[in-house]
């Protein structure tokens, strides 16, 4: 059963984030802390989207109608984790992972107000996770977050440029879990908190006074469990709280963000065919807000999507797994940003898909 789910569960929810809720990427992933014994991990991601659609006509603002070129960019995702037994009770892991980004840049030939409208977020975090086993059946596990954050944004129709320099703060994270061993039973709850950032702002290329930004508190469910010889279910609801998520730096009159809170659902199986190969499907659902008028730097309304996944044991220690998901991206009406004081649809994209591929190379010793 072992073997099973890190096909499934690890890798699979891994680069199911190729579109996710807000402006998720990893989803802040722990279960490395319940791997058997010392163990570490390297995975690594690709992702692909092609977001397209059209300018609606508007003659009152200037814009004419006309076709958009994809805005998503390529991108790449990284992780790393270690985990170590110190004794029969208490253990630890080391994770770094990529929780939230964005790459968003509108052609150069986009007619009307979106031009030039892009956006880049990166971010990366470590976090130092403590687990102690009550007993065989409960466990608790909790530690401290570092996150790093940068970002620079180019707003529509005004051309404004805001760049976000590199700011380092700290949050937490505290779970528990219940295991049946004997029918491969856990469900394991993680809360993270909200991270309150610093930012030193420049707006248009003028530094401005300090600009003060919070990452989402969010909620992570997962589970898994036996239903037949070799065969498991697993799943997992992730809850991320983006409405708090405000970029409001001087002299702008409101946010330039405007994120919904999200679900993120995912449920799929995983098989044992042989002593060293299984593999899994899996399908995730995240939520479509409450209309589907968007900002123009997160083009997107919910999305759904199917992964396939494998692992093969090379011997005792190693085992490589490889996937691949399939994503149909939420169609939605960008509209002009909240600084201009217009709530109006400038765009459609429809039909937009986007394929991730990942592997990841675990080691047991």
């Amino acid at each position: 059963m072992k073997n099973v789910m890190t096909a499934g569960a690890a890798l699979l929810l891994t680069t199911s984030m190729a579109q996710a809720v807000g402006l998720d990427r990893s989803g802040q992933p722990v279960g490395i802390i319940f791997e058997e014994g010392n163990y570490a991990e390297f995975s690594f991601g690709y992702v692909m989207p092609e977001v397209t659609g059209d300018a609606i006509e508007l003659g009152a603002l200037g814009q004419p109608s006309g076709s958009i070129g994809d805005v998503a960019e390529d991108y790449t995702q990284f992780g790393l984790g270690y985990k170590a037994d110190l004794n029969e009770q208490w253990s630890f892991a080391i994770i770094v992972d990529e929780p939230y980004g964005a790459d968003i840049d509108y052609p150069s030939d986009t007619p009307g107000l979106l031009q030039p409208t892009a956006a880049e977020l990166n971010a990366i975090a470590l976090t130092g996770l403590a687990r102690y086993k009550i007993d065989d059946t409960f466990s608790v596990h909790g530690g401290i977050r570092a996150q790093r954050i940068d970002a620079d944004i180019t707003l529509p129709s005004t051309a404004t440029t805001v760049e976000l320099e590199d700011s380092l703060a700290f949050g937490y994270a505290i779970g528990g879990a219940y295991e049946r061993p004997d029918i491969a039973l856990r469900v394991a709850l993680t809360y993270f908190s909200e991270i309150e950032h610093e930012f030193d702002a420049t707006v248009s290329g003028v530094v401005e006074s300090e600009t003060k930004v919070t990452t989402p508190q969010a909620v992570n469910l997962d589970f898994q469990t036996g239903i037949a010889a070799d065969t498991l279910l697993f799943g997992s609801v992730r809850w991320a709280e983006y409405s708090v998520v405000k970029v409001q730096p001087t002299p702008l009159p409101v946010s330039i963000t405007d994120i919904e809170d999200g679900y993120t659902y995912t449920l799929g199986v995983g098989r044992r065919f042989s002593d060293v190969f299984s593999a899994s499907v899996s399908a995730t659902y995240d939520t479509e807000g409450e209309d589907d008028l968007v900002s123009p730097l997160a083009p997107k309304n919910g999305s759904y999507s199917i992964g396939l996944g494998g692992q093969y044991k090379v011997d005792d220690n190693i085992t490589v797994s490889g996937g691949i998901r399939y994503v149909v991206i939420g169609d939605a009406r960008p509209e002009l940003d909240t600084p201009l004081g217009i709530d109006t649809a400038i765009a459609e994209m429809e039909d937009n898909t986007a394929i991730a591929i990942g592997f990841k190379v675990g080691y047991s010793f």
